[in-house]
C-alpha cells in the first residue's frame, strides 16, 4: 500500500501525541452553525458524513470522543446516538464543568485532553486541552489559542480534519487506512 496523502507537521503531532480524550462542540464545528427552523420551529441540524467517521475511527482507536454543546435538539441527539458516542452533554452552559466531570469519570488529565471549539464559550476548555483546534470560520479569539486551524470549515469537514490529525499523532492511521485499502 502507498504511504498515507494526509501530511502534518511534526509539532502539531508531538502536541497531539498521547490525546485519550477529544472535546467536541457541535454549532460551527460539527455543524456548520447555521440555525435551520422547520416550519413549526423545530431546530433541524446539517452534519457533515466525512466528520461522523472521523469520531467513529478515533473511537477504535482508544480516543473517547466527548460532545459539549450548549443546545439541545432531537436531531443533535439522534445524530450523537447514531454515531455511538457515549458521552454527551447537552444544554451546557458550563461547558469546563462539563468538560471536567468527564475526565474524572474517564481517569484522565488535561494532558491527555484535546478540544474542538469555534466560539468564546468554548474558550476555557480549550485553553485547558494539551491540544486546541479551531475550524476555519472560527471566531478570532478561539483561532488565536488553537494549536491548529483547520482548513475546512465548521460542518465542512473540519472535525474529520482533527481526527485524522489525532490518529496520524496516534501512530495508527496508516493501519486503519489499510482496513480500507
Amino acid at each position: 500500500m502507498a504511504a498515507p496523502a494526509l501530511n502534518f507537521a511534526p509539532e502539531l503531532l508531538l502536541a497531539a501525541q498521547g490525546v485519550r480524550v477529544a472535546f467536541f462542540d457541535v454549532d460551527g464545528v460539527l455543524t456548520d452553525g447555521g440555525l435551520y427552523l422547520g416550519e413549526a420551529g423545530e431546530p433541524l441540524k446539517r452534519f457533515n458524513i466525512l466528520d461522523g467517521l472521523g469520531l467513529k475511527l478515533i473511537a477504535q482507536v482508544g480516543i473517547t470522543p466527548v460532545v459539549i454543546t450548549g443546545r439541545d435538539s432531537p436531531a443533535l441527539r439522534a445524530r450523537v446516538a447514531a454515531l455511538g458516542i457515549v458521552h454527551a452533554h447537552y444544554g451546557a452552559e458550563q461547558k469546563l464543568a462539563k468538560a471536567e466531570d468527564t475526565l474524572k469519570q474517564l481517569g484522565a488529565g488535561w494532558r491527555e485532553a484535546a478540544g474542538m471549539g469555534d466560539d468564546w464559550p468554548d474558550l476555557p476548555v480549550l485553553r485547558r486541552c494539551a491540544f486546541a483546534c479551531a475550524p476555519a470560520n472560527a471566531h478570532a479569539e478561539v483561532k488565536a489559542i488553537a494549536h491548529h486551524v483547520t482548513a475546512a470549515t465548521g460542518g465542512h469537514g473540519a472535525a474529520r480534519e482533527f481526527c485524522d490529525l489525532l490518529l496520524v499523532a496516534s501512530g495508527k492511521y496508516a493501519g486503519l487506512l489499510e482496513g480500507y485499502a
